[in-house]
């Protein structure tokens, strides 16, 4: 049974999503505020967050911030009243996986709910068929252990940006668009993100590139997308 943690200061939203979510199948504890969340968090692992923004003491920016600075991968769905397009952007930015704006309809988040969870088994699956080292020039990627090295030295890659490399590194010298990109790392397509995908790589040539304004590995082409160069080749994009 996978167990989800509702972080919602709203006892009544938080009852309304655990009631359903429970109907479903799924184990569900609910904490209504973020010290409490941080606390459960801490407790046990859980398997999927949903989270509110707007929370008393701890906002949920920061347990997401704190979600992701720690060593195990939890899918978070953040569900907020603050419909602006840069709290949406902020949110996915800081490493949620998907974002709904209250009000929202219940049977939408199980359906998401739902997505991540046969997106991450999907995953899972590949990476048992594939978790053979990848050797990409300067770098070694271990799939199975989700850790990547550059001439040797551990890279301190977050696990989105660890997706991302790996995506790539599969895939050399491919053409994807940004919207491909989220697709098939993210899992979604919608309209008005492809700023997650740009900030996300421009991090990531931070890490891996010699000089991350002349890429060798992570090439734009320009006026359709990004390709992964598997060694690194003279005369880079930009």
């Amino acid at each position: 049974m996978k167990r989800i943690l509702v972080i919602e200061d709203d006892p009544d939203i938080g009852e309304m999503i655990g009631i359903n979510l429970r109907d479903e199948g799924y184990a569900v504890d609910i904490a209504t505020h973020g010290a409490e969340g941080l606390e459960r968090l801490k407790a046990q692992p859980y398997e999927l967050v949903v989270l509110d923004l707007m929370l008393p003491g701890i906002d949920g920016l920061e347990i997401c911030r704190q979600i992701r600075s720690g060593p195990s991968y939890q899918p978070i769905v953040i569900v907020s009243a603050k419909s602006a397009e840069t709290h949406r952007i902020l949110g996915l930015e800081l490493g949620a996986d998907d974002y709904l704006t209250k009000p929202f309809s219940v049977p939408e988040l199980i359906a998401r709910i739902r997505a991540l969870f046969r997106r991450a088994e999907a995953m899972a699956r590949q990476a048992q068929l594939k978790s053979g080292l990848i050797a990409c020039g300067r770098l070694r990627i271990d799939p199975a252990g989700r850790e990547a090295t550059l001439d040797g030295e551990p890279l301190a890659l977050t696990g989105k940006e660890f997706d991302l490399l790996l995506f790539f590194a599969r895939h050399p010298g491919q053409v994807f668009s940004r919207r491909a990109l989220l697709d098939q790392v993210w899992g979604y397509s919608h309209d008005g993100y492809e700023h997650t995908v740009n900030s996300h790589i421009n991090r990531l040539r931070g890490k891996i590139e010699r000089d991350p304004a002349r890429p060798d590995l992570i090439q734009t082409v320009w006026g359709v997308g990004y390709k992964f160069v598997a060694r690194e080749q003279e005369g880079p994009s930009a």
